[in-house]
């Protein structure tokens, strides 16, 4: 059944956003890439699943993680999705951030303006535990090592997704420091990419 639904969003996102005149796909956001099918199907089983209230995301670009979370809570009957995003240099692409976001689910989302750095801390800080975190962001081993920290502190029992870990050695290494902890890793469905999921209190 959730399998079904996510089907059926991900057609009428694709949709929404051709209506725009935007192409879904890797290398079509300034040369970035949109959220992998099967990193969002992925997202939207766990947000559900988890029955998550308090989900953080580093990385949106068009938003359509974005939207396939802020959805997922739609459906729970409640939750926030706080987002943190470091816009491209490029200003011509600045009219495109979220655009897979439809003005009705806007008022769970808090977007935040800025790397995970400088706004990731303060940010969990001020929730104190979260359900989901999907990191999308800079996938630089400094970067998603930093993340994978602050964010395992904030999680309650809940679930991690790293995308694009193949490009660094931060998810694995974090994982092999916790051996008891569920890790799994995935292959995209666009690609040779994958991505890393770890669970907590299961």
């Amino acid at each position: 059944m959730e399998a079904d639904e996510f089907e059926a969003l991900w057609s009428e996102v694709a949709r929404a956003l051709e209506q725009k005149g935007l192409p879904m796909g890797r290398g079509t956001y300034g040369g970035w890439d949109d959220g992998d099918q099967g990193l969002a199907r992925v997202v939207w089983c766990l947000t559900r699943h988890l029955s998550a209230k308090s989900v953080v995301e580093t990385g949106v670009a068009r938003g359509i993680t974005s939207r396939v979370i802020l959805e997922a809570l739609e459906r729970n009957g409640g939750g926030r999705l706080c987002s943190i995003d470091l816009p491209a240099l490029d200003t011509s692409f600045h009219d495109e951030i979220g655009a897979a976001v439809p003005s009705d689910l806007r008022a769970r989302w808090t977007y935040l303006n800025g790397t995970s750095r400088r706004r990731l801390p303060a940010l969990l800080n001020e929730l104190g535990e979260i359900d989901l975190f999907v990191h999308d962001s800079s996938h630089t081993t400094r970067n998603l090592r930093f993340e994978l920290e602050h964010t395992w502190s904030a999680l309650g029992k809940g679930a991690i997704v790293a995308d694009d870990i193949e490009r660094n050695e931060a998810f694995g290494s974090f994982t092999r420091e916790r051996p008891e902890t569920p890790a799994f890793v995935a292959a995209a469905d666009d690609s040779g990419a994958q991505f890393g999921i770890l669970l907590k209190g299961f």
